[in-house]
């Protein structure tokens, strides 16, 4: 009867037992929280400097606190259900959603895949993971063999150090920037920074555009940003004199790209002219053709545009920059669905071949859910977009809008887009929609 009493006794602890264990993991994917993500940019052994200039103090800059070369960003897991979950990349405010995540098994190497698809930009991550680490490579589709190798660790949440130490200064404000210094033609740019003890954030504006969220730190007189949305990847590094307030530094978009830029404190610095920088080369009125994504032909004098006035998107499937825009007219058409006004998107591909682009096309339309007409106008270089379109003096950066009467008449080119990242975002939708209303009107 002991004996009985003694078996009953441990079969019920081990129910009990039993009872309170949790899985660790109960999960069918990847951990849940926040990863530190890197990708391992492939510097050039001799950056360019075709002046033949010494740039000693601009060239020769240490950045002991962080691996060079090194582009970290963050991103959060969130399961929607305990089978099905979903990514956000951060940048700073900015969080980017990716649902198209595709889980599965190498035999081969008895190892778990992962397979992140950014569709959009026609891009992608795939490598293996091994409970809290992923290791593979990102690759973009649109550009030769070009492969960064890639590796996050689940738990961490900080971007370039856990270092404290304390700021030279608080970079605050508005700098006028000077960018390729280590080539034969420079161009200008404004930075505009927010700093929260180490805790950096910003971005550049440049006559064609800015490079959005910027995300980092700054220790001591180093400062670090980077960028990563499944385009583009870019990684900055300075150092910042508060005697002078003065700051220089490199810029790295991707494994092929260096620039070496500096900067001065200028709360009134201010760019270019957007609606000055490309202009028609006669009065005569806009005209084109091109075939959408389904191969139709589409022109600007079709029955369905005339007599209205419109804007033409000239952009890329491929362009961050182009996606805010695209983001903004749709927003726009949206709120504002009595306006008489058509919109007509003409897009410069990466792709040479023709059903690979129109796929693009297809993807973007979907992804956006587009109400107006994509239009495939060519391949995205600069010379060759000039050429489809003969009666701009040139296009020199996507997107650019072109604003028309209902004659097809030219009112206004705007160049470059102000995103929502930057500071002047606010007042551009304003004059945006002051002006589209007094045009459609």
């Amino acid at each position: 009867m002991n004996y009985f009493r003694f078996c009953t006794f441990l079969l019920g602890l081990a129910f009990v037992l039993q009872s309170c264990i949790v899985a660790e993991n109960p999960y069918q994917g990847l951990p849940p929280g926040p990863w530190r993500a890197t990708l391992a940019l492939q510097l050039n052994t001799v950056t360019p400097n075709p002046r033949g200039e010494p740039l000693p103090e601009k060239m020769n800059l240490k950045f002991e606190e962080v691996l060079g070369g090194e582009l970290p960003f963050n991103f959060e897991v969130i399961y929607d259900t305990p089978e099905k979950f979903h990514i956000e990349i951060i940048n700073g405010e900015e969080r980017i959603v990716v649902k198209d995540i595709f889980l599965g098994r190498d035999k081969s190497q008895a190892k778990d895949t992962i397979f992140i698809d950014f569709p959009v930009f026609d891009s992608y991550i795939s490598g293996y993971f091994l409970e809290n680490v992923i290791e593979g490579e990102w690759v973009v589709r649109n550009k030769t063999n070009y492969r960064i190798p890639f590796v996050a660790k689940h738990g961490k949440d900080y971007r370039f150090t856990t270092l404290r130490k304390t700021p030279a200064m608080d970079l605050t404000g508005r700098w006028e920037a000077t960018f390729d210094l280590n080539f034969d033609e420079t161009f200008k740019g404004i930075g505009e920074f927010k700093q929260k003890g180490n805790y950096l954030t910003g971005t550049f504006l440049t006559e064609t555009g800015d490079y959005r969220y910027l995300e980092g730190t700054i220790q001591a007189n180093k400062f670090y940003l980077s960028c990563f949305d499944g385009s583009h990847a870019f990684l900055f590094e300075g150092k910042v004199d508060p005697a002078t307030k003065a700051m220089v530094g490199s810029f790295r978009s991707g494994m092929t790209y260096r620039s070496i830029w500096e900067a001065k404190l200028n709360p009134n610095a201010r760019l270019g002219n957007a609606d000055s920088l490309t202009t028609m080369k006669s009065a005569a009125a806009l005209d084109f053709t091109f075939p959408n994504a389904e191969g139709k032909t589409v022109g600007i004098n079709d029955k369905q545009y005339q007599g209205k006035p419109k804007i033409i998107q000239i952009m890329g499937t491929w362009c961050p920059n182009c996606r805010d825009e695209t983001e903004f007219l749709v927003d726009y058409l949206k709120k504002n669905p009595n306006l008489n006004l058509e919109v007509i998107a003409l897009s410069f591909e990466r792709h040479r071949d023709p059903a690979r682009a129109e796929q693009a096309l297809k993807t973007y339309k979907k992804t956006f859910d587009l109400p107006y007409e994509i239009l495939l106008a060519g391949n995205n270089d600069k010379a060759e977009a000039s050429k489809a379109l003969p009666q701009l003096n040139k296009v020199i950066a996507y997107p650019t809008m072109i604003f028309l009467d209902k004659n097809n008449r030219v009112l206004r080119i705007h160049t470059g887009f102000t995103g929502p990242a930057t500071s002047e975002f606010p007042a551009f939708s304003k004059e945006f929609d002051a002006f589209v209303k007094k045009m459609a009107g």
